[in-house]
């Protein structure tokens, strides 16, 4: 685990720095500290505007490899420009899904002709994706996907029909990645495959969902005969958990340092409120802040631990532990925003009410230990598969 940054890396920290000041101004000075969880419906379309800016400072892709159009910097720089970006207020990434997940899965499985066409709307800011792995019957337990697709009689296109569920900005996506059953009668893990699917379709109908915050970032979407082209098939029938799960590998990348900045910049915004109200001064809040900041410190480490490995998708035992470890954390920071804030906490000036930063934290964190796989399914994971204990007996009728 490297922990300290070379001379060269601090160079690098401060050209980051000093071009996310220069650039997030004038017309994107109001998306500082915008767009991220709980916040994810703010300024879509300068949001993406602001991708666009990022591909020309060719400041997406920077952890790619230089094959597939990425600058091929080094673990240690990646980090940097991660936490410099969420330090300077960088807004929630509109093109998160493509760059963290999408790209590295056809770097990896793709093949030549479809990372030759698909990766450079994501590089360039123009085309953005979202996930369709959760279903209402399939959630933590990914493996119950029902949602089908099957050949046509020309052998050319996939007919898919189902409903995924929690798809985030599904409403702004371009791209719709889904983990669908291909051959009929399989169940688990088993006859699942990957499909990239473009959502400008009459077949595909978005349902948002509104959330505890008011907001509807969340949404169903529902495939009736949805068509994707034969090419649009990643790997082969049946290699779609494969694939998948090691999607799912890539999200436990290097961006989640960035994630950690943005915690960061939250716990320091709680520090400045229990200053200016005087909760400071109470023991009690004074020891829980202590504890956040030394929370966080572990999530740091335990993420440069994590990316001490092979960046291949494969989960090591410590990416497994770190969705419920920052779940846990961030849950609990939002109980503290919430105690920071006193009566604050707890009302609003006037209609339309809109929710304060730290308000909208707390709603949105009782969600944490849910999503992404909830906490109960974590920890099943960190027993059978890191520490090699008995599976858990399974209950049938």
């Amino acid at each position: 685990m490297k922990i300290g940054f070379s001379r060269a890396d601090e160079v690098f920290r401060e050209d980051i720095a000093q071009w996310m000041a220069e650039h997030l101004s004038g017309e994107f000075a109001p998306l500082r500290f915008r767009g991220g969880p709980g916040d994810e419906h703010s300024f879509p379309e300068e949001r993406k505007a602001w991708e666009r800016t990022l591909a020309a400072g060719a400041w997406i892709g920077v952890g790619w490899a230089k094959e597939h159009g990425g600058r091929g910097l080094s673990i240690s720089q990646q980090v940097i420009f991660h936490e410099e970006y969420a330090r300077a207020g960088g807004p929630g990434r509109m093109g998160h899904i493509g760059e963290g997940l999408v790209g590295p899965t056809l770097a990896a499985f793709g093949t030549p002709a479809q990372q030759q066409r698909l990766l450079p709307g994501i590089l360039d800011g123009s085309q953005f994706w979202c996930q369709g792995y959760s279903e209402p019957g399939a959630g933590s337990d990914l493996a119950n996907v029902q949602t089908r697709a099957k050949l046509d009689a020309t052998g050319e296109h996939w007919l898919i029909s189902g409903q995924k569920v929690w798809t985030s900005l599904a409403h702004e996506a371009d791209w719709c990645f889904v983990l669908a059953r291909t051959e009929p009668g399989s169940q688990g893990h088993h006859g699942l495959s990957f499909l990239l699917v473009p959502m400008a379709q009459d077949t595909i109908r978005v349902q948002p969902i509104q959330q505890l915050t008011g907001t509807s970032e969340f949404n169903e979407v529902f495939f009736d005969q949805t068509i994707t082209h034969a090419d649009n098939l990643i790997g082969q029938p049946g290699d779609g958990w494969k694939i998948a799960m090691a999607l799912l590998g890539f999200e436990r990348g290097v961006s989640t340092l960035g994630q950690q900045m943005q915690f960061h910049n939250e716990l320091d915004e709680i520090i400045r409120i229990a200053r200016a109200n005087g909760a400071a001064r109470d023991p009690l809040l004074r020891q829980r802040i202590a504890q956040a900041w030394a929370g966080l410190k572990v999530l740091r480490y335990n993420s440069l631990r994590m990316l001490s490995g092979p960046q291949d998708g494969n989960l090591g035992r410590e990416a497994m532990i770190y969705k419920l470890a920052w779940s846990t954390w961030h849950s609990d920071l939002g109980k503290l925003a919430m105690d920071v804030l006193g009566d604050a906490g707890e009302i609003l000036d006037a209609a339309p009410y809109q929710l304060s930063r730290l308000q909208s934290l707390f709603l949105f964190t009782r969600s944490d230990t849910i999503y992404g796989g909830s906490n109960e399914i974590q920890r099943n994971v960190i027993a059978e598969r890191a520490l090699g204990m008995p599976r858990e007996p399974r209950v049938t009728n």
